[in-house]
């Protein structure tokens, strides 16, 4: 399993909940990065599956994720990371984005062996992902500046546990995410 994912973790946001003008800052400093890295992987044509919390809406479906995240206190932080119509979705209810969801089987329909990992927030949803991705032999890359904290100390850890616990790749920069597409 050699192919590479983007799985775009919680970026569809309202961002009405109790540490969101925490969060806030953090995510404007990660946005630039995010997309910049959904337009590469787009342009590579590697897979991109955004995985969001559903807001407690169990007859929920990505278009009312978005709708609800685009009408929330910041949709400036959502627009520029709306799905596009080649974007695959996932609905989650916990922090990991394969408990309790279809993910594992989607990437090993894939034949995804490597996930790039972005979005919020690095100390929770992020670092209990790259555990559970590391847990089902799924090779992890976290871009630092393509996620977002509510605590920097916190995220610094999480960082660091990704690194050493997990075997993650913390990058600064792109790197060799994925192939690059012929020049024409």
């Amino acid at each position: 399993m050699d192919n590479t994912a983007v799985v775009v973790i919680d970026m569809l946001n309202p961002y009405r909940h109790e540490d969101a003008d925490l969060l806030v800052p953090s995510v404007r400093t990660a946005l630039p990065r995010i997309v910049e890295l959904l337009s590469a992987a787009r342009a590579a044509q590697v897979p991109v599956v955004y995985v969001n919390d559903n807001f407690g809406q169990w007859r929920s479906h990505h278009g009312q994720i978005a709708d609800i995240a685009m009408a929330g206190a910041h949709p400036e932080l959502v627009e520029p990371v709306l799905p596009d119509e080649d974007s695959l979705f996932v609905v989650k209810a916990r922090h990991s984005v394969f408990f309790e969801t279809p993910l594992a089987y989607l990437l090993g329909t894939m034949d995804v062996g490597r996930l790039v990992l972005v979005g919020q927030v690095t100390e929770q949803c992020v670092l209990y992902s790259a555990l559970d991705a590391h847990i089902r032999r799924l090779d992890v890359v976290v871009p630092r500046n393509a996620v977002a904290h509510i605590h920097p100390d916190l995220a610094g850890a999480a960082l660091r546990m990704m690194a050493e616990n997990m075997g993650a790749r913390v990058v600064d920069g792109p790197g060799d995410l994925w192939p690059q597409p012929p020049a024409e």
